[in-house]
């Protein structure tokens, strides 16, 4: 093992580096220790395998090699005389050509030996019919062949501060190589034999040598897979391993038996039969609440999918089991709208149900109060105001949160502590998170997908226009309205400029008014700067068919049901991410009739706008489009801040190895289960590792 002591000096320290160097290493890539370089891991390599003459060279600004020698050197003035350039004239057995230095001159025309020969690298310009070489890598041929140089060579990150302080990639592959020289070869294997074995992975020590020096392609490839799996799997080990834990330390209120309630509901009352994928996921949660775990789940679920419904059964078996249930949604409207929804379907039933929001009366409250602490009150929804502490339960065994991401851990926190025995936890969200991310993001929940819509529903028809056919667009939405139709018109967010944006929705506002004109058609106009309130009462004016129009930013809450509402028109459409567009589509199609969406952008168009407006035309699957989104932005981008320091990544790509994230996961997995306290000789290596992760917080910045 290797000392740690070695692998914590200070990059300072190191043979080459100094403390100049080494400010600028901290700065520029987070070099502290050698550690860090070592795990600095290269972003491409050159192939350096293949050597070429002079008269094999084209004018195609590539990087080659040669070996030949240098004839004689010359100092040449620029034309305004305050500059000047080294040039060196370059042979092989077949032609000439330059070699071009414009920094440390003097420096450059002491060390070159003339005939000699020579190893020349770096990119080729060609002019006045002669190819020349700026600032190329030489090294004399003996000492080329002494080093046993690599034919594959690393090239590492840098940045233009390390450039122009001639910190240039050969300095970073010597520091490399010198820290390997001081490190020696006493790498400890981080993962068990069995699973090394089983996907033929090559041992640490092998993986660290080859990935920053590969002796050929293969190694490479080998090299690369060992260590982005270890990443994969660490991650993995630790999400799993949070989740058996959290099994095991939280005891839930086990839902035992399926009663009449759910019974009752489920022959009687049902609106259309369950999809099989609503049936799937009830079933998962049923053996989690079954159990004496707590559930912690979370229920991914396109819009329309049919969420709620499952929501409601796991509702009523939290009821039969004589346990309270409360559903949290982050807005108002939100609340509202799954209040009416839960009361419309339990009209028949004898299970009451109470909603508590911000605008609660306080007499309404001391009557909820009351029922909720009597056990009166079954199933309760609600805002943030279930949070507060005066909202006492008789006995809460079932917590549903939906959309999830608009509540903070602190805030889920506060619902644990409704009850001695913390209440079983459903999550919902109906933006469909990537299966390769779900996996690294929330891989310590269980997931359950609902990844079917139900029967008879009208897919969403979706258009791509350009702006010349704006006129066209909005004698359609007159149409629509003529039949007693309902349209959104949706204007982008313009991040740097809160003014410019409101002054883009203002224009859009007066545009719109002038060509629906009052009062055949009343237009509503909902925009970040209004307050709660005032945006509530606009969206309850549309929701009550007052306005025919509604003009937006992208305050539209994500759930807003207006099943009245067929078209939904996104201007300056390739301003939106495709999540976005599919979140705003999915505002229409609530209602039986067919609903569309017309995506409006102007006609230029890079690759990634055509992608996603020919991706939103092609399909209307979440899951999909989240697929090619993750692909467009980068994982990273897709979650946000909030989860960059799960997808900080050094060397695996969760686009381009969901192979191996899969394999990684179900290793982590199948050893946790096995061996949950990793107490087995051959497990010893994890345990260590993860002891060093706790201590430093980052896979990379230790080496065992």
């Amino acid at each position: 093992m290797i000392p740690e002591n070695i692998l914590h000096s200070p990059i300072a320290f190191l043979r080459g580096v100094g403390q100049q160097r080494a400010e600028l290493l901290e700065k520029e890539l987070g070099i502290y220790e050698y550690q860090d370089l070592l795990n600095l891991f290269p972003n491409r390599y050159i192939d350096r395998t293949k050597y070429y003459k002079i008269n094999e060279l084209q004018n195609n600004n590539t990087e080659v090699q040669l070996v030949g020698k240098i004839l004689n050197l010359r100092t040449v003035e620029s034309a305004n005389q305050r500059s000047s350039r080294l040039v060196a004239t370059f042979v092989d057995e077949t032609g000439t050509m330059e070699l071009v230095w414009f920094k440390g001159l003097k420096w450059m025309r002491d060390s070159l030996k003339i005939n000699e020969p020579y190893v020349v690298f770096g990119k080729l310009n060609f002019f006045g019919g002669t190819f020349s070489m700026p600032h190329p890598e030489m090294d004399l041929l003996s000492e080329f062949k002494k080093t046993g140089h690599s034919s594959i060579q690393p090239v590492y990150p840098s940045t233009e501060k390390l450039a122009k302080r001639n910190i240039t990639n050969r300095v970073m592959r010597q520091l490399v190589q010198t820290v390997f020289e001081e490190v020696g070869n006493s790498f400890a294997e981080t993962l068990p034999e069995p699973i090394r074995n089983s996907l033929n992975l090559v041992s640490k020590q092998e993986a660290m040598h080859h990935i920053h020096f590969p002796p050929d392609q293969t190694s490479l490839t080998k090299a690369s897979l060992r260590l982005k799996f270890e990443e994969l799997f660490y991650i993995q080990v630790q999400l799993v391993r949070k989740n058996l834990l959290h099994k095991q330390k939280f005891v839930g209120q086990p839902f035992k038996k399926v009663g009449e309630h759910f019974l009752n509901f489920y022959h009687k009352y049902l609106p259309f039969p369950l999809t099989s994928a609503q049936k799937r996921v009830l079933k998962e949660i049923r053996a989690d609440v079954g159990s004496n775990a707590q559930m912690n789940r979370l229920l991914q679920g396109d819009v329309g999918s049919g969420k709620t419904i499952v929501a409601l059964m796991t509702m009523l078996l939290a009821v039969d089991n004589q346990c309270q249930a409360c559903l949290m949604a982050p807005t108002e409207i939100l609340a509202n709208q799954h209040y009416q929804t839960i009361c419309a379907l339990l009209k028949n039933t004898n299970i009451s149900v109470g909603l508590l929001t911000g605008s609660s009366k306080s007499k309404e409250r001391k009557i909820l109060d009351e029922q909720l602490l009597s056990g009166e009150l079954p199933i309760l929804i609600g805002t943030h105001a279930l949070l507060e502490d005066k909202v006492q339960f008789k006995n809460l065994g079932l917590a549903i949160i939906d959309e999830q991401h608009r509540f903070g851990v602190e805030q889920r926190a506060k619902l644990w502590r409704k009850n001695t025995l913390p209440p079983h936890i459903l999550v919902m969200t109906a933006t469909p998170i990537p299966r390769t991310l779900a996996m690294s993001v929330y891989g310590d929940l269980d997931v359950s997908v609902i990844d079917e819509l139900p029967p008879g529903r009208k897919p969403i028809k979706t258009l791509h226009y350009f702006e010349n056919k704006r006129a066209e667009t909005y004698e359609f939405i007159k149409r629509e309205i003529d039949k007693g139709r309902q349209a959104y018109v949706v204007y982008p967010l313009i991040e740097e400029s809160e003014a410019l944006d409101f002054k883009n929705l203002t224009e859009g506002y007066d545009y719109i008014t002038a060509s629906f004109p009052y009062p055949k058609y009343k237009v509503s106009m909902v925009h970040g700067k209004l307050k709660p309130d005032e945006k509530d009462a606009e969206m309850e004016r549309f929701l009550r068919n007052e306005t025919q129009i509604m003009v937006a930013t992208t305050v539209i809450e994500v759930g807003v049901n207006v099943p009245n509402a067929s078209v939904m028109v996104i201007e300056s459409a390739e301003r939106f991410g495709l999540s976005q567009l599919h979140q705003l589509r999915g505002r229409v199609g609530r209602g039986s009739e067919q609903s569309y969406c017309i995506l409006l952008t102007g006609n230029k168009m890079g690759n990634d706008t055509r992608t996603r407006m020919e991706t939103m035309v092609r399909t209307n699957d979440g899951f999909e489009i989240a697929e090619v989104d993750l692909k467009l932005r980068g994982p990273g981008d897709l979650m946000g801040t909030q989860q960059s320091g799960v997808l900080a990544l050094k060397i695996a790509d969760l686009v381009k190895d969901q192979d191996i994230l899969k394999a990684a996961r179900f290793q982590a997995i199948d050893l946790l289960k096995a061996d949950p306290e990793l107490k087995y000789p051959e497990n010893q290596c994890v345990a260590y590792t993860l002891n060093q992760l706790q201590r430093y917080k980052n896979l990379w910045t230790y080496i065992s």
